[in-house]
């Protein structure tokens, strides 16, 4: 169930949620620079294509950074959104990311396992080997699926979610994620992306229980296209 409106991309929707494939660029919610984020593209849509008097509701339930491109889960009710936020914090919504990274890392298939100590004024997260004060335990597992000229192709399985884990954790293995300037590519894409894309999501439906898998495709260019 896929269909685009202007610069929206639905994945899928029903009464309960509704799943959006988010352009790298695009803010999922408000934020100070004032520019209009995913969740009012979102009630737009439902307000048009419903004929919905008054205002819509819509709940983000998690959120993408800016740069990254791929899947964001919106409820269209409160119980919807109740539920997937248990979800969320008991980790039973599993999120499988791909990015391409400079350089090929040692181990093709490994777990990583670090602290991170978020820098609010920076913006950024750095990782340490031992707990310090103020930092979380940091998992992820990735597979390196593509070997491509001057990058690869690496599927990432979050077992916590971080801010910037995955873009931290794999530039402290030597394959900083391409274009992403703040952790250590050494060019930016023209687009200002960073090609780390939210790929694949897999639930259990909030309200019907039917098992939820969805699979998103990634930006429009050329080495993205060579992943495929």
């Amino acid at each position: 169930m896929q269909s685009n409106k202007g610069n929206l991309q639905v994945l899928f929707e029903d009464n309960h949620i509704i799943v959006t494939n988010k352009r790298a660029g695009d803010i999922t919610q408000g934020d100070k620079t004032g520019d209009k984020p995913l969740s009012e593209v979102v009630k737009e849509y439902i307000k048009d294509k419903y004929n919905k008097p008054g205002k819509v509701f819509i709940g983000t339930v998690h959120r993408l950074d800016r740069p990254t491109s791929g899947i964001i889960i919106f409820a269209r009710t409160s119980k919807a959104l109740e539920r997937l936020n248990k979800m969320l914090r008991e980790k039973t919504i599993k999120k499988t990311y791909w990015a391409i990274v400079k350089n090929q890392p040692k181990n093709k298939v490994d777990t990583l396992i670090n602290f991170l100590k978020k820098d609010t004024k920076k913006n950024k997260s750095f990782v340490y080997k031992k707990e310090i004060d103020g930092s979380k335990k940091a998992i992820l597992h990735y597979n390196t699926i593509k070997k491509l000229d001057n990058y690869s192709l690496i599927e990432v399985d979050l077992e916590t979610g971080r801010h910037h884990q995955i873009r931290t954790q794999l530039s402290h293995i030597g394959c900083p994620i391409k274009g992403d300037l703040k952790y250590g590519s050494d060019r930016s894409n023209k687009d200002g992306s960073i090609s780390l894309h939210a790929r694949k999501i897999n639930f259990i439906h909030p309200v019907t229980k039917e098992e939820i898998n969805i699979t998103s495709p990634p930006p429009n260019d050329i080495i993205w296209n060579a992943c495929l």
